[in-house]
């Protein structure tokens, strides 16, 4: 009965019943503790799918919702995967450290958000440096206020539903704050091998992160009821000496979630108007910045933790009735957004998928001024100059050897053979990314701008359908 007692249930439409500890012992915190804490609940005023929920009208799930369902799917990893890591890894800790340690980093993985998700970090906190000079991350602001801000309450917890700490064991937040931002060449030095398998789960081919939102977000967009096959993908799943490995029993499973992670960014996250939606949010920071936050977050923690879409929205939208001329006339243009009246129109788009051995950093179409210049020197004289945006959204089908991030995913083959992904037949099929290239025109642009744009763009690509990358 003490489990009962000391445990709580959130349903979810994904996951079913979600239970964390909601009573701790004298001296301890409960996981309801940091449920409730500020820092996660302005989760709740920050939507999950960044502006495509201007577009789907049913995808008005927020962070919240996602950090939670993503806690849950680290229990069910460390369910599947403890075994085999102790067999790999004689020195992990305690199951109940594990789960614990990675339901936490799970929770908290998204703590650094700004409003609109990943459009922030690209057009707000990467103009900032932390101390060591690198730019500003929700990642690495993430861990921050994991380290600083939380850091004593996560210290605190000492079990989860399933399992708890060993009497001599403590939280460490850094290894938690480790686990949650993005590898690079240089760290990792200092951190247990057992540390580094688990990171793969936030990192990897397929994540305790990717593995919610890719179901969450298809079932909350109406794009599937259910997208892929979880239990299979992590029945077969393992630690062997090489790191995360799928059985080939669950192969087919693994590329049924890679496909639907690849659909869904083509037809959600990267939809034609969710991507104007951005273009003219993209104008909207540039020129109203100063006024959004006063500066680095870093130095304005407190600000940040109150500072949420609910908030930016609400504040711009009593811009509009201002005594500042510059700032009544940027209130007007937000009041355009806010009545779903954006500045920006697909003319035409194509989509490039690029293999191993495409020279991608190399084409035209790594950088938009390119592009933009190659497609005006094929537009008539007469409209030569007219406005575009270019918009040349990516997506990762598989990571490249190149990048840190890969290497961290292994396959094992009906011979009994632990293997890279990449040897298998089925997978090296897949392209190693997508590009989409768009040209966007002023809404309501004439027909004859529109099919000049046309021609312009398919010179470029060329006629050979979507996978012609000659001469880029």
């Amino acid at each position: 009965m003490k489990h009962i007692q000391r445990e709580s249930l959130i349903h979810d439409p994904i996951h079913g019943y979600i239970p964390f500890i909601s009573v701790a012992e004298p001296g301890e915190t409960a996981e309801r503790k940091l449920l409730d804490h500020p820092w996660l609940q302005r989760l709740r005023q920050i939507h999950q799918l960044q502006t495509a929920w201007w577009v789907y009208p049913s995808a008005e799930h927020t962070r919240f919702q996602h950090v939670v369902g993503t806690m849950h799917m680290a229990s069910r990893a460390v369910e599947t995967l403890y075994p085999s890591l102790t067999e790999v890894c004689p020195d992990v800790p305690s199951r109940g450290f594990v789960e614990c340690t990675m339901r936490l980093a799970a929770l908290l993985h998204d703590v650094g958000h700004g409003p609109f998700g990943h459009f922030f970090d690209a057009h707000f906190l990467s103009a900032f440096r932390q101390a060591d000079g690198s730019r500003l991350t929700h990642e690495t602001l993430g861990a921050h206020i994991i380290v600083n801000e939380l850091g004593e309450m996560l210290r605190g917890i000492r079990r989860c539903p399933n399992t708890e700490l060993l009497e001599h064991e403590r939280i460490d937040p850094r290894q938690i704050a480790w686990l949650i931002t993005r590898p690079t060449e240089q760290d990792g030095g200092d951190q247990p091998r057992w540390l580094g398998l688990l990171r793969s789960l936030f990192c990897g081919l397929y994540t305790v992160d990717n593995m919610d939102f890719v179901l969450r977000d298809a079932f909350m967009s109406g794009y599937s009821m259910r997208a892929y096959d979880l239990d299979r993908l992590l029945r077969y799943s393992f630690f062997s000496e090489r790191g995360l490995t799928i059985h080939h029993r669950g192969l087919n499973a693994l590329l049924r979630f890679m496909q639907i992670k690849s659909e869904l960014f083509r037809a959600v996250y990267f939809h034609r108007t969710v991507r104007a939606i951005d273009k003219t949010l993209e104008g909207l920071f540039r020129d109203s910045k100063g006024l959004l936050f006063p500066g680095n977050p870093l130095e304005h923690l407190n600000d940040y933790r109150t500072f949420t879409e609910w908030s930016l929205l609400v504040d711009v939208a009593h811009w509009h009735k201002s005594d500042n001329v510059a700032k009544r006339a940027l209130g007007e243009r937000w009041q355009r957004l806010l009545a779903r009246q954006v500045d920006w129109e697909t003319a035409y788009e194509r989509n490039l998928l690029f293999g191993e051995r495409d020279a991608e950093q190399a084409s035209i179409f790594n950088d938009p001024k390119m592009v933009e210049l190659a497609i005006r020197t094929k537009l008539p004289t007469e409209i030569a100059d007219i406005e575009m945006q270019i918009d040349l959204p990516r997506h990762i089908y598989r990571p490249h050897e190149g990048k840190a991030t890969a290497g961290q995913n292994f396959l094992y083959t009906t011979g009994g053979m632990t293997r890279r992904l990449d040897d298998d037949q089925l997978f090296r099929q897949l392209p190693v990314a997508h590009r989409m290239c768009r040209v966007y025109l002023r809404k309501d642009a004439p027909h004859k701008q529109v099919q000049a744009i046309a021609a312009a763009l398919d010179q470029l690509v060329g006629s050979g359908g979507e996978d012609d990358l000659t001469n880029m």
